[in-house]
């Protein structure tokens, strides 16, 4: 026993050397910088006044501030339920069911027979699948966004291999449309550069470009050669009308000018936040160049994650091509894209009943789930630890984290940190 325990002692040193090799091999692995969006949420949370209000989450609440699961998704999900289908792994494209009815959701009619389209892990894996297809087959390793874009763009299209530059968007001085910018830097860019245009409901300020507008903006991105890839997150979210808030990419894609790319989500306009369910598509000339087209997805796809997960596609796939649901779903829409409608009315007439001095009609005139408010940083930061208020540092408010029980406080709060 004791020369056993003496070579186990005489050991240990051996086997703990891996142990430590291990450890120092991550040594140089810095922290990374939290995210913002959570650190505004953590901060709410830990907030014990009852006045407190979170407009930092992009998700849609009711008015009582509640998660909203759709009437429609809910009978859909009890549909499938009672087929009990089993749990076996779908294609590398998808469930075809949700693709196609998706892809005819986003596209319409026309030119579906063109468009190679399939199953994403929600939007940010569509535009992930859309940066690597962009990154293998076009010419140009630089894709433009505009300026502001959704926080995550860049970060998804960097670790694609592209580089990322930005295009004039957004007017401070107006809290609109910075037109003119926006049409001269496309012009400079590069003959036949990748162009990311927001479909609807700009993310994060809610400024989306009129009906003329967007035919300036086609003209331009035709006239100069460039790829036009549309991100799509919030087709009937904005305007309550999916055919409205898909005429910019319909409009791309009739012309057969200019090559169209299209990264789509159900997160928000069916609630389905957590189940992951979006498409990517890029549009042929023609059917056998669609073939090609995914052919190429498929072999992306394959090594990225395989196929895609089957629960929510089958929801989404449910809703859309059963009339009863589909009905029930776009009333539901209109009725979301309704309420944040009200709600940027409301806060919009409370600042001015107020007598504020400052000129609220943005609120109004910008569009979807999001308003850029033209806050200040540290207007933001008075917001918080004054008055329990939490929005992003730019400005952004989720409309969606306001109710008919809030609007006023919320209100008074953004009226005592900007009337000096």
């Amino acid at each position: 026993m004791t020369m056993l325990l003496s070579a186990l002692k005489s050991s240990s040193p051996l086997r703990r050397a891996p142990a430590a090799r291990c450890l120092s091999a991550w040594a140089q692995v810095e922290m990374g910088p939290p995210d913002a969006i959570l650190g505004i949420t953590e901060a709410y949370k830990r907030d014990g006044d009852a006045r407190k209000i979170n407009l930092g989450v992009g998700a849609y609440r009711t008015d009582a501030g509640k998660p909203y699961v759709l009437s429609s998704v809910a009978q859909a999900e009890q549909s499938i339920l009672r087929q009990s289908l089993d749990k076996e792994y779908l294609p590398i494209t998808g469930l075809a069911k949700f693709t196609s009815a998706a892809a005819s959701l986003a596209y319409g009619g026309d030119a579906l027979e063109r468009v190679a389209v399939t199953q994403s892990i929600s939007g940010t894996g569509a535009l992930r699948i859309g940066g690597a297809f962009l990154e293998r087959f076009h010419k140009g390793k630089a894709i433009y966004v505009p300026g502001p874009t959704w926080g995550n763009h860049g970060a998804v299209f960097r670790d694609c291999g592209l580089k990322v530059g930005q295009y004039r968007y957004f007017d401070p001085q107006t809290n609109g449309l910075n037109l003119g910018g926006m049409l001269e830097d496309i012009r400079a860019l590069p003959k036949g550069s990748l162009v990311l245009l927001h479909a609807c409901a700009h993310n994060p300020t809610g400024v989306d470009p009129s009906a003329a507008q967007w035919a300036e903006i086609q003209r331009v991105v035709e006239e100069c050669e460039h790829v036009a890839f549309f991100d799509m997150a919030y087709q009937g979210f904005a305007s309550g009308d999916v055919d409205r808030d898909a005429s910019a990419l319909r409009s791309f894609v009739a012309a057969n000018r200019a090559p169209v790319l299209l990264a789509q989500s159900f997160a928000k306009n069916m609630g389905l936040y957590g189940e992951r369910v979006g498409t990517f598509s890029v549009v042929g000339n023609d059917s056998a160049e669609r073939d090609r087209l995914l052919s190429q997805v498929k072999i992306l796809v394959r090594p990225m994650y395989s196929n895609p997960p089957v629960h929510g596609a089958r929801i989404a796939g449910e809703v859309l091509s059963d009339p009863a649901l589909r009905q029930m779903w776009l009333g539901e829409v209109r009725e979301m894209a309704e309420r944040i409608i009200r709600m940027r009315a409301a806060l919009r007439g409370e600042l001015e009943g107020l007598g504020s001095k400052k000129k609220w009609n943005h609120i109004t005139d910008q569009i979807g789930m999001f308003c850029f408010t033209g806050l200040s940083p540290a207007q933001v930061d008075r917001l918080a630890s004054e008055f329990h208020v939490y929005l992003t540092r730019d400005g952004r408010v989720s409309i969606a984290g306001i109710t008919t029980g809030n609007v006023k406080y919320l209100a008074e709060s953004i009226h005592n940190v900007t009337k000096d």
